[in-house]
């Protein structure tokens, strides 16, 4: 990596954010894939956003599904950020989901839960971003888990 791309990264690497996991039914199963630029796009109407590498094993497969999940992991599912980031791993073994209304599986212990079938997707640069109108929102108790400086953490604010 160019000296110049790793300050660039260590300059973007300065902002925080939230950390969820993307997901898909498939006829194979289950797959999903840790995410951290995520948002919410438009209220009306409900649209969210999220950039996946185009390198991505995962991606295309819940890209032909046309229906994506997201879990907005809480302060406590570090572990399953990590896991859902691992290539060459069965990443739903033995981890705690449950279906949303169109099948997309949504992670047990996230704070958020949303679903909604994919209106577009760009290709920019090294990813695809990528658009969802949301037909399920759902919100519960818990703090976010973050991501700064490359490291999983906890909000500490009031």
């Amino acid at each position: 990596m160019s000296d110049d791309l790793m300050r660039y990264k260590e300059v973007v690497g300065r902002f925080a954010t939230g950390v969820v996991v993307v997901t898909a039914a498939t006829a194979e199963g289950p797959v999903g894939f840790t995410c951290q630029t995520f948002g919410s796009l438009s209220l009306e109407p409900r649209l969210i956003t999220f950039a996946a590498a185009v390198d991505s094993r995962t991606w295309p497969q819940i890209r032909t599904r046309g229906v994506a999940g997201v879990s907005v992991l809480s302060e406590e599912q570090a572990a399953l950020a990590r896991r859902f980031a691992t290539r060459d791993v069965d990443r739903f073994a033995g981890v705690p989901w449950h279906a949303g209304p169109q099948g997309s599986p949504l992670l047990v212990g996230a704070i958020a839960q949303l679903e909604g079938s994919i209106v577009s997707v760009h290709r920019l640069g090294d990813h695809e971003v990528a658009v969802i109108a949301v037909d399920h929102a759902w919100a519960g108790p818990g703090q976010p888990l973050l991501y700064h400086r490359g490291r999983y953490g906890a909000f500490s604010g009031s």
